[in-house]
């Protein structure tokens, strides 16, 4: 097939969860014939490598923003945000840079603020319109939404991963009151999109419990080190994907507990279908993950990080995932509980992805 232009892709570099849901987009640009390049850094431009490496990657640095152990995400962020859109102002103007060199066609900004470009259209993926603050910043929750919209009114359109009857997966985040101008719902979006029946032939886990480790520094490490300090008084078979794509690194403990620095999407996929139960953060591409396999999980938000606590209460809520707080987690008690939260299934097709990029590339000639 001929190429239709050129497609660059920009995943926000907070943790990998951005560059994972990036992969149906990135398929679909493919399979539609367009060349794309993705600008990334650090274990996302480390898992692009690796997920795709017949495409260009570029080194695209963001603006860095350390998490304290302790749960003031929120309250830290407020202080930065002057050097947070100081960030975003250096953003744009390295992507103008990048967009000289690469001369694309259409540009795809998964939650990099500072992406959009005054004369290649330029597209926003986000699921959180509505940024959800704690009680003690709730008076500038309104200016925060704002700055948000305003930055979203940047681009020629902004798609969200979500469906829009029921609220859908994301609740409140991903279904304001007053909708952008340019917003377009195109379902979930999961590096596991491959069909799967999770009730057909079906095969006895491997794995009774499989832990999925993500998110930025300090905070992955602390959970990882307090899940194995609970695992030793539990007679499981265990894997642990530690999310490190910057490392090849695999070994067993006690001969039970199989630990993975990191897998590509086919082995992941394969561990996740052969397992029992998952444990992860409530980031929205791990939860879009778990509803296009139907798993059952057990969420633990990422301390202080308002959109994921928010996200692991609402679907527990629904009673569809169990979830607990990272500093008060209890293995043994969190897996007796899971019982009674049975997951659910979603499927995507991706007409409605095919359609708005088709969209986005018409605009741009």
């Amino acid at each position: 097939m001929a190429l239709r232009g050129k497609a660059l892709v920009c995943p926000l570099d907070w943790g990998i969860g951005h560059a994972t849901r990036c992969v149906p987009v990135i398929s679909k640009l493919l399979e539609l014939g367009f060349e794309v390049v993705v600008a990334a850094s650090g274990r996302p431009m480390e898992f692009i490598r690796i997920e795709y490496p017949e495409v260009m990657v570029i080194d695209f640095p963001g603006t860095q923003i350390s998490y304290p152990k302790n749960s003031w995400v929120a309250l830290k962020m407020f202080r930065l945000m002057p050097r947070f859109l100081f960030g975003i102002w250096r953003e744009h103007r390295a992507l103008k840079r990048i967009a000289s060199e690469v001369k694309p066609t259409l540009i795809i900004s998964d939650n990099r603020f500072g992406c959009w470009h005054e004369e290649i259209p330029a597209t926003f993926i986000t699921h959180q319109l509505i940024i959800q603050v704690p009680g003690r910043l709730k008076p500038i929750q309104g200016l925060l939404n704002r700055i948000n919209y305003w930055f979203i009114h940047k681009y020629k359109s902004c798609w969200i991963p979500d469906f829009e009857p029921h609220r859908g997966l994301a609740g409140a985040l991903s279904h304001p009151v007053k909708m952008p101008d340019n917003a377009h719902y195109i379902g979930i979006l999961s590096r596991f999109s491959k069909p799967v029946n999770p009730y057909a032939d079906y095969v006895q886990p491997d794995f009774d419990l499989l832990i999925m480790l993500s998110g930025p520094e300090p905070q992955r490490t602390i959970l990882e080190e307090k899940i194995l300090m609970q695992l030793v008084n539990v007679n499981m078979q265990v894997a642990m994907v530690r999310g490190m794509p910057e490392s090849e690194e695999a070994y067993v403990l006690d001969n039970r507990i199989h630990v993975f620095a990191h897998l590509d999407s086919p082995k992941l996929h394969e561990l996740i279908l052969k397992s029992a139960l998952v444990i992860c953060r409530s980031g929205y591409s791990s939860i879009m993950d778990m509803v296009t396999l139907g798993k059952r999980a057990i969420f633990i938000p990422t301390p202080g990080q308002t959109e994921q606590e928010y996200l692991s209460q609402y679907l527990m809520n629904k009673k569809i995932y169990f979830s607990m707080e990272q500093t008060n987690f209890d293995l043994l008690y969190a897996i007796e509980m899971s019982k009674n939260f049975p997951g659910m299934v979603i499927r995507n097709n991706y007409k409605d992805l095919e359609e708005q990029i088709k969209d986005v590339a018409r605009a741009g000639g």
